[in-house]
């Protein structure tokens, strides 16, 4: 899938090893991990599959975004955006703490 980020740390964070933004290491390496993983997804329906993902809509007026699970406390936060035939393009909103 294509990815884009609302933020230039999201960016960093994904590509600089030596860059937290200020998370845990634990929420870096999760981070990274769920970024390989929508890189190589075809669709959506892919992080529906993956249950250790809890993949779901959020609700009211976040819902157009879509929330990720990185650990017990993450989430992390996309919007899917239509690139004109060619798919779609995830956007990485941000990193946010449920609890």
């Amino acid at each position: 899938m294509r990815v884009s980020f609302r933020s230039a740390d999201l960016d960093r964070l994904e590509t600089e090893a030596g860059f937290d933004g200020g998370h845990a290491p634990g929420v870096v390496s999760a981070y990274r991990k769920r970024m390989q993983q929508i890189r190589a997804a075809l669709d959506e329906r892919a992080f529906y599959a993956l249950k250790s993902l809890r993949f779901k809509r959020l609700q009211g007026k976040r819902s157009h975004q879509r929330a990720m699970r990185l650990n017990d406390q993450w989430r992390l936060i996309l919007e899917f955006e239509e690139t004109g035939g060619k798919g779609k393009t995830v956007v990485v909103v941000g990193i946010e703490d449920y609890h």
